[in-house]
């Protein structure tokens, strides 16, 4: 009976054994899928950002930023806001130094803070 229960036992460590061994396999197995897919979702990631960007050539491609579709999504917005900001000061800008078109309205020398002197001689340099 001893011998047995031993060989019962060897038996069902030989069995627990093959079990480990499967399962490990199995997880090594899956570690390998994993890798992939990740692999595959990162092309997929960076590939949505490249039509993101192509989509929306005033954004600055360094502004959009992410690993996944969501945080490519909402740094695009925050980047939209950012550049709204940027044209909005900039137009502002612009109107607040805005020049008029054309050469102003041309008007008469006032002659009244001359001397009679200084006027006859004004009037003698517009005739000659």
């Amino acid at each position: 009976m001893v011998e047995e229960a031993k060989d019962i036992e060897i038996q069902g460590n030989d069995e627990l054994q093959a079990r480990i061994i499967q399962l490990e396999q199995g997880i090594a197995s899956k570690d390998s899928e994993l890798a992939a897919t990740r692999g595959a979702l990162a092309s997929a990631v960076a590939k949505y950002r490249a039509a993101v960007l192509a989509n929306a050539p005033h954004i600055p491609e360094e502004l959009v930023k992410g690993e996944t579709v969501e945080e490519i999504d909402a740094s695009l917005e925050m980047a939209r806001g950012v550049v709204a900001r940027v044209r909005q000061q900039l137009e502002a800008d612009a109107e607040a130094n805005k020049v008029p078109t054309g050469a102003p309205a041309r008007t008469s020398q006032n002659l009244s803070a001359l001397s009679p002197a200084e006027k006859i001689a004004y009037a003698l340099r517009k005739i000659l």
